[in-house]
């Protein structure tokens, strides 16, 4: 019934996947897509996907990881996303939050990896902390990459932000956060995002939504985000879940 469209299992502090996986079926989340920061959690999503039937991935690399992107790095993504359970190129994009970040290389690496989604097909996951500038120009200036759309994950932005992302066909993937009780900027965000553009998500393990906020965060939580969201658009939670795995499903298409 419920999809986590973005996650990291594959993250050292998910000590027991095989525990994590059987958590998430107790929750009725049927699929979740593990996302890769760089060549090692890229490889380690397809080796999740082929242990556990809920569980695709993406290939990418992180802002935070680019400077171990070069030719090589390339190749591997290239052979990774003919993976019949690899959905997306991802997760990429842009984090300038920490001292010492470079700014050129982490542009030059996304638009790097927006190029190969577009070769590849594949849609693409993206990251945006502290870089809403950059990230709004690089996208309208390479629109012509975005045939194969994107989701901004883990949406933190503003409701103009919002506004342009959708103008340029991008869906938004909501995460713990939309349950904190100081998110007010994002809930008027989640109002007027068409829930035909809406996704939800865990970013597990970080981010666990109201009531575990603090603790270590698994796909099993990705129900309370979807029923924040069905509370905030006023809808059922199950047409509302419903409606997600359908965005899903046209966003990811090997789903």
């Amino acid at each position: 019934m419920f999809i986590d469209t973005h996650c990291h299992i594959d993250d050292q502090k998910l000590i027991d996947k095989d525990a994590v996986i059987k958590s998430l079926v107790r929750s009725n989340v049927t699929v979740a897509i593990n996302m890769g920061c760089n060549v090692s959690s890229s490889v380690s999503g397809k080796d999740l996907s082929e242990r556990f039937e809920q569980i695709y991935f993406g290939a990418g690399f992180h802002p935070s990881d680019i400077d171990d992107f070069d030719d090589k790095s390339i190749d591997t993504l290239i052979d990774l996303s003919k993976h019949k359970k690899c959905v997306a190129i991802g997760e990429i994009g842009l984090d300038y939050h920490w001292d010492g970040f470079d700014k050129d290389s982490q542009i030059n690496g996304f638009i790097k990896q927006l190029e190969l989604a577009k070769t590849l097909k594949l849609t693409v996951s993206v990251h945006c902390r502290d870089a809403t500038e950059d990230m709004i120009k690089i996208l309208k200036q390479n629109k012509n990459l975005l045939g194969y759309s994107g989701v901004m994950h883990c949406f933190s932005g503003s409701v103009e932000t919002a506004k342009e992302l959708l103008k340029l066909g991008f869906y938004i993937s909501f995460a713990g956060t939309l349950t904190f009780k100081n998110a007010r900027s994002l809930i008027d965000v989640a109002k007027i995002v068409p829930l035909e553009y809406c996704l939800t998500e865990t970013d597990s393990p970080y981010l666990s939504p109201h009531p575990y906020r603090g603790s270590l965060n698994e796909p099993k939580n990705v129900p309370l985000v979807t029923a924040r969201l069905a509370e905030i658009k006023e809808q059922n939670i199950e047409i509302v879940a419903s409606q997600i795995m359908q965005n899903a499903k046209r966003l990811f298409t090997k789903l």
